[in-house]
């Protein structure tokens, strides 16, 4: 591969790890949204019996993406080593801000560890940490899987944000500002897929519309969901974890990019790659 064309993260995906990742974020969105096209269970219910195997269905998963980084040369030991720290980390973190009006002080590293080291590692960093803190503070119940998908995504995302625009690095404040932006829109879309995966079980919103119809039409449902979501949760705990976020890049990011990145020259991370999503090299 040339220099041109070669990724500048030092743990690119390879086609194999691309078509799992993909796979796995479609089972994943169907998996958060099949309320809306087909009928709910009763409200008592709430995910508890499905959400075992749906635990069970990802953490394989997440063992063959890590074999496939391994087999393409995406990840190796120092890689794996890396990720076990990042989420030790986390999970030591998510307690400072857990209950506090949407203040979430994970979400800032999961973005600058997937910036920096790619869209695979971001993904198992946000579901291995999510895990991690959960076995911590004793938070392992129905909503684990979808706090783990959810966050893979936020991970997977910081990732997949390009190195370059218009043939320039983006590097300093450019960096900064684009991942702030990015934090901002991921705590909103985090907080509005995790709405979905209980709003089909929660009632007494019928007289102000915001109740989940069982078969209902789906444009229904949707808009019954979105303003659903306006009202309970966007403007605090989004809006909470978006404040959170922003404060947190904006006056740590510099120099966790800066360690991060040190990490990675000392690691002298090299891997093989045959294609990166990103560059399309």
């Amino acid at each position: 591969m040339s220099a041109a064309g070669r990724s500048e993260r030092p743990i690119p995906v390879g086609p194999k790890s691309v078509l799992l990742l993909t796979l796995v974020s479609l089972a994943g969105l169907a998996m958060f949204a099949w309320p809306l096209f087909r009928p709910a269970q009763p409200a008592a219910v709430q995910h508890a019996e499905d959400a075992p195997f749906i635990f069970v269905l990802i953490l394989p998963l997440l063992v063959l993406l890590v074999l496939v980084q391994l087999t393409e040369r995406g990840m190796d030991a120092k890689a794996l080593a890396m990720l076990g720290v990042l989420s030790a980390v986390i999970a030591a973190l998510r307690p400072l801000g857990a209950g506090l009006n949407g203040i979430e002080t994970v979400f800032f590293l999961m973005i600058l560890a997937g910036r920096v080291f790619g869209p695979g590692f971001g993904f198992v960093l946000g579901c291995s940490s999510i895990f991690a803190s959960a076995l911590l503070t004793a938070g392992v119940g129905p909503w684990m899987p979808f706090q783990m998908l959810a966050s893979a995504w936020v991970g997977m995302g910081a990732g997949l944000l390009p190195e370059r625009l218009f043939g320039k690095p983006v590097r300093g404040w450019r960096e900064m500002a684009w991942l702030i932006a990015y934090g901002i829109v991921a705590a909103y879309l985090f907080g509005l897929i995790m709405n979905l995966w209980f709003w089909p079980y929660v009632s007494g919103f019928g007289q102000a519309g915001l109740d989940y119809v069982a078969g209902g039409p789906l444009l229904d449902n949707l808009r019954r969901f979105l303003i659903f979501t306006l009202v309970s949760s966007t403007a605090v705990w989004d809006t909470g974890r978006a404040i959170t976020d922003t404060v947190l890049i904006a006056v740590l990011g510099p120099g966790v990019l800066a360690i991060l990145r040190r990490a990675v020259r000392r690691a002298n991370f090299d891997p093989v790659v045959e294609f990166d999503p990103v560059s399309g090299g």
